[in-house]
């Protein structure tokens, strides 16, 4: 059954307009962040991890948070033109089903994000004069990032359940991309679920989070997408969308 409501979603975002989101908004931080890069290049001296750097720190607070709440309020909205949610759940399928089939869909989005951002972090790198790009630790900081944007979709997703606007779950998700900065500033972006995408991603020390290893980070996420998916699913099996 599970497959058949990815197939479902699949459909519905066929000619959806979130993918122009895909498209152009990572391009927005990659050309901020190389022309931050070339403009201290005198102080930044690590090359590619110093690249990277720049581009997340526009990426990972900013742009996106922003599409992944694009994503979810869209994936959302859908369900609630022409009372698509009265049809849905009274399908013979477990309600919790319906939430990970949703998960799932736009955690694949995050993950072809994540592709589209490593790919343009290469071509940028590239066309600055760099050396061979690190791929291996592209591919590391591109996996962990997509899992940290599994908890922020799982949140952003639970938040459109109850909230019918558009607009104010893309805020929030604004507004959690900049909290997610404080927190890891302060030391807490280990534990905090909007800074655990930007944690992921290694967006301030690289070399360092790689040498430290993943493990605790892998169970925090997990324990919080299991925990809002917990949630989501209770909202939707004891009360009408």
């Amino acid at each position: 059954m599970i497959f058949k409501l990815l197939k479902a979603e699949r459909m519905k975002l066929k000619r959806a307009p979130v993918w122009l989101a895909f498209f152009i908004m990572p391009i927005i931080p990659a050309l901020l962040g190389t022309i931050n890069y070339l403009g201290n290049i005198e102080i930044l001296q690590s090359e590619w991890y110093s690249l990277w750097t720049q581009h997340t720190l526009f990426t990972c607070y900013f742009f996106l948070p922003i599409m992944l709440g694009v994503y979810c309020a869209y994936i959302m909205r859908i369900e609630y033109n022409n009372h698509n949610w009265n049809k849905i759940l009274t399908m013979p399928v477990s309600r919790n089903l319906i939430f990970i089939s949703k998960l799932i869909t736009v955690s694949f989005m995050v993950l072809i994000s994540e592709i589209w951002i490593g790919a343009l972090f290469v071509i940028s790198g590239t066309a600055v004069g760099m050396s061979a790009p690190p791929y291996g630790s592209i591919v590391v900081w591109c996996l962990f990032g997509t899992l940290g944007g599994m908890v922020m979709a799982s949140i952003q997703l639970m938040l459109s359940l109850f909230i019918k606007s558009f607009a104010l779950p893309i805020g929030i998700a604004f507004a959690g991309g900049l909290s997610g900065l404080l927190f890891l500033a302060k030391g807490f972006g280990h534990i905090w679920p909007y800074s655990l995408m930007a944690y992921g991603m290694n967006s301030n020390s690289p070399q360092r989070m790689i040498e430290s290893g993943y493990t605790g980070f892998v169970v925090v996420c997990v324990v919080f997408i299991a925990f809002f998916t917990i949630i989501s699913s209770v909202i939707l099996s004891k009360r009408d969308v």
